[in-house]
């Protein structure tokens, strides 16, 4: 054989793996965790240069590791900008855009600090904080950087270096709470610490305290930069505040004070939550996003705003019947750009300072807005089918520009089903918006099981977008058609719908379930035999209702469930006790809504997952209700993770979590279509 045969003959030998190399893939939950998850972009306020942190994950060692990178406006820029084995996060450029500050534990850092990194040639990041508690939410603004800590008030940063020292090497592990609050989510909170801000000046030189001189704290529970904001000429701060020092259920007020002074005022004096402080550009208002209804989170946000001047406050958005969030001021200060929830989509909406709103962006969900001085406007977008991307975004037409090819490589060889928005009429003859993800290769012809998915909030709807721990993609590669429906109290269609099931979290999303159930029954390519459903938290909650009431489910999967409002009190959030009561108040609402008093009624199976670190809903709901399910003798199964929170975050625990659903299902509705049974002549 000549040597041109041998090398064809090779050639063909190789070809079928070729085939076989770029052959489609579904998308399963190892490909989730081989995807990079990018996070917002921070543009640079004299544009040009754009920065992301992107985190990857390594199942080997249930490791993660967020690196920065650096993108251009133009596109022509890509690559990390961070070292790999060195996490980075939160990034913020300099007023003239030539140096980047971010945060990091590096070398022998005990905990998160600020380093800087210049943009304007090669170069080292330096550190230049050394905060014995960390460092957390920082801004740049004039010639320094601000940033919140978590201190013991009168200590010195010595004393708390020390006191560190000591809790660390302590065989004590007991946590000691007079008052609320005692726990956020995942986390524990320490009654003796406080969270305030500091700066530091960009050039280097001593920590000064910003709000300890005030007398006010940061919210206890939760705080982030977006707590905050700096005037733009570094003489006033703005920021939310508990109402009282330790409240049992935290409402905040939004408190302005001069920097250097000892005194601040309280702009709002609001029953229900204000914050997301934010100075327009050219310092001569400042705007904030206020709640009327206490005890509501999902009350619909108004933008107030206040001429610094004058003094003059007005509500601007009153006529707006959405919630705006991840605002950013347009650079000439005339208004905002913003997201909100709108008809199962997260949208982008510019909204002028006389209160018109205009959307943007009308398909896929958008967010992680950032602006530079000139206007030019960054973001995310992501959809069903893709994880963020880092676009431009014409904020004239709404039309995009990716600025990164992240994942494409993952991606490029994974066969995704196609999905759809439909319309059914649910409770109260309401229509009901569901996206319907159907399997690769869908076959209408075919009678196809169903997984229908239930959301939890019940305030959070499903929209748009790319979803990791719960991904309707994933499942309908399973071989099942898969569905998020947006039940009565889903935001993004108004007040009046997203209020309509307080206190009453049965009666209208019970029935919008069976009404999603029976539009599937009805439809030529389901088969109403092969029927599941399932969710988490408040989905969790409403599962563990279906399992008392008429359904046609054969099994349901039931995560983190709010199962017994009575033992809920034992969270970090007791439901409906600031707006309607206690349950020693008003007992009829718990005993009409709690889940365990429909007992008597199981009978379904069900499997039942939750994690001992989830503080809003604690573990002992999922005890409870499988303990139940046990001694009624039905089938159910109860999966238990001793180091994760309200979700499932690391990855083999995920892997674990997705193939055991898949399993479950697969007994009771068996996957894939089926050729529909012959008629009869």
């Amino acid at each position: 054989m000549t040597m041109k045969k041998c090398f064809l003959f090779l050639l063909l030998l190789m070809v079928p793996m070729l085939v076989l190399a770029e052959e489609s893939r579904p998308l399963s939950v190892e490909v989730l965790w081989e995807l990079d998850r990018i996070g917002s972009p921070v543009i640079a306020p004299t544009g040009g240069h754009v920065v992301a942190p992107v985190t990857s994950y390594d199942v080997d060692t249930d490791q993660s590791e967020t690196r920065l990178w650096l993108f251009s406006t133009d596109g022509d820029v890509e690559r990390a900008l961070t070292a790999k084995g060195q996490s980075a996060s939160n990034p913020v450029f300099s007023p003239d855009g030539r140096t980047l500050a971010f945060t990091a534990r590096r070398g022998d850092d005990d905990a998160a600090q600020i380093y800087l990194l210049p943009m304007d040639g090669p170069g080292e990041a330096s550190r230049l904080s050394e905060v014995a508690t960390g460092v957390s939410g920082i801004k740049w603004v004039g010639e320094h950087i601000y940033f919140i800590a978590r201190v013991w008030p009168g200590k010195s940063w010595e004393e708390m270096a020390e006191q560190i020292k000591a809790d660390r090497d302590s065989h004590v592990s007991a946590h000691q709470w007079n008052a609320l609050p005692y726990s956020h989510w995942d986390h524990w909170i320490a009654e003796e610490r406080e969270a305030h801000v500091f700066r530091i000046p960009a050039a280097g030189g001593d920590v000064e305290a910003i709000t300890q001189p005030l007398g006010r704290q940061l919210p206890r529970s939760s705080q982030g930069a977006g707590s905050y904001d700096i005037h733009p000429d570094e003489t006033y701060i703005a920021f939310a505040s508990d109402r009282d020092d330790v409240p049992v259920d935290p409402a905040n007020d939004l408190f302005l004070g001069r920097i250097g002074g000892d005194s601040v005022d309280n702009l709002t004096n609001n029953i229900a939550n204000d914050g997301g402080p934010m100075f327009s550009p050219d310092g001569s208002m400042l705007a904030w996003g206020s709640q009327a209804i206490p005890g509501f989170y999902a009350d619909t946000v108004n933008i107030v705003v206040k001429d610094l001047q004058s003094g003059n406050t007005r509500r601007i958005t009153d006529d707006w019947d959405r919630s705006p969030g991840g605002l950013v001021w347009t650079a000439d200060a005339s208004g905002f750009f913003g997201t909100a929830a709108d008809n199962g989509t997260t949208r982008l909406f510019h909204i002028d300072l006389d209160g018109s709103v205009r959307a943007v962006t009308d398909q896929t969900d958008f967010g992680g807005l950032s602006i530079a001085n000139d206007g030019t406007l960054v973001g995310n977008n992501q959809s069903f089918l893709y994880p963020q991307r880092v676009v431009r975004i014409d904020p004239a037409t709404g039309s995009t520009v990716r600025l990164e090819t992240i994942n494409d490589d993952v991606l490029a060889n994974v066969e995704l089903g196609h999905y759809e928005s439909v319309t059914f009429t649910g409770h109260n003859d309401a229509d009901i918006q569901m996206w319907v993800h159907y399997p690769p290769g869908f076959d209408s012809s075919k009678k196809h099981p169903l997984f229908l998915l239930i959301h939890g909030g019940p305030h959070s709807p499903i929209t748009d977008g790319f979803h990791f721990r719960w991904n309707a993609q994933t499942f309908a590669s399973w071989g099942y058609v898969t569905a998020w429906f947006n039940f009565h109290g889903s935001p993004g269609w108004g007040q009046d719908f997203t209020d309509y099931i307080n206190p009453d979290w049965i009666t209208a999303p019970y029935n919008d379930t069976i009404a999603a159930a029976e539009w599937f029954a009805g439809q030529d390519w389901i088969d109403a035999d092969r029927m599941v459903a399932g969710g988490g938290s408040y989905g969790g909650y409403l599962s563990s209702i279906l399992l008392g009431k008429d359904h046609p489910f054969k099994t349901l999967l039931i995560h983190a469930p709010v199962y017994n409002m009575y033992s809920q009190m034992a969270a970090d959030f007791a439901v409906h006790s600031v707006r309607f009561g206690h349950f020693w108040e008003n007992p009829e609402i718990y005993q009409t809504i709690s889940p365990h008093y429909y007992a008597g009624n199981f009978h379904t199976p069900a499997l039942i997952v939750h994690g001992q670190l989830d503080y809003r809903v604690p573990v002992g709901q999922a005890f409870e209700l499988f303990r139940t399910l046990q001694s009624k003798e039905i089938e159910s199964r109860l999966i238990y993770y001793p180091d994760e929170n309200h979700w499932i975050l690391k990855p083999n625990n995920s892997i674990y979590w997705y193939n055991q659903v898949q399993e479950w299902m697969a007994r009771f509705a068996e996957p894939g279509a089926q050729e529909p049974p012959r008629r009869r002549r």
